[in-house]
């Protein structure tokens, strides 16, 4: 249906590990999400999550069978960095990655959950502002933070943002928010199980840029 949602991410197996080919296949089509919102502000954010996925499929093409899910990833550069680690490699491009991906989930979610600012219905400011609080905010210093001001001046209206998303056809906002809800159970799935595996490999880094 939408431009974002055409290519939906692969269900988890049990164990809850990402494999590396099928997660950059998926992830490969979600920087033109933040065309749909209007403002070139969101340009960095976008090049940010293009380059990550760059270096982290540089990684991967250079062994696929040594670098077969994302936790090996993370094992194997755990080994190569030592010290350095995990503030360097693919483990570290998928460390802001995933709270790119994270910002995203929250915006989607907030949307399909009929979270609006009650004052100016049409307006996405309240969605875009609690997925920056949330999956963003606290790792960047207050210039970054004051972008993302000027960028929420620059959010869309919510009815144009849905239209984006759905590659400008006539569908029904109930239908868009639909595809938006089923798009949303595996690629939670998928962006949860990376934040957990960080948790349980003590990967996680809180410094701001």
């Amino acid at each position: 249906m939408a431009l974002l949602l055409d290519n939906q991410f692969a269900q988890l197996p049990n164990t809850n590990e990402v494999t590396t080919k099928e997660f950059l296949d998926s992830v490969s089509y979600l920087p033109p999400f933040f065309d749909c919102l209007g403002s070139k502000v969101f340009a960095p954010i976008k090049a940010d999550i293009n380059g990550n996925i760059t270096k982290i499929r540089a990684v991967y093409d250079s062994d696929p069978a040594k670098y077969e899910t994302l936790q090996k990833i993370l094992e194997v550069e755990k080994g190569i960095y030592g010290s350095e680690w995990p503030k360097a490699g693919a483990t570290l491009a998928l460390m802001w990655l995933k709270r790119g991906l994270r910002f995203i989930q929250i915006l989607l979610q907030s949307l399909a959950d009929g979270e609006r600012d009650e004052n100016n219905p049409n307006l996405i400011r309240v969605n875009i502002t609690k997925a920056y609080d949330q999956a963003l905010k606290r790792y960047h210093g207050w210039i970054v933070q004051k972008v993302f001001k000027a960028a929420l001046l620059a959010a869309p209206y919510r009815s144009d943002f849905l239209k984006a998303l759905s590659k400008g056809q006539e569908v029904t906002e109930e239908d868009c928010l639909a595809n938006i809800r089923q798009f949303l159970v595996n690629f939670t799935a998928t962006v949860d199980a990376i934040y957990a595996m960080y948790t349980v490999m003590n990967a996680e880094l809180d410094y701001s840029v």
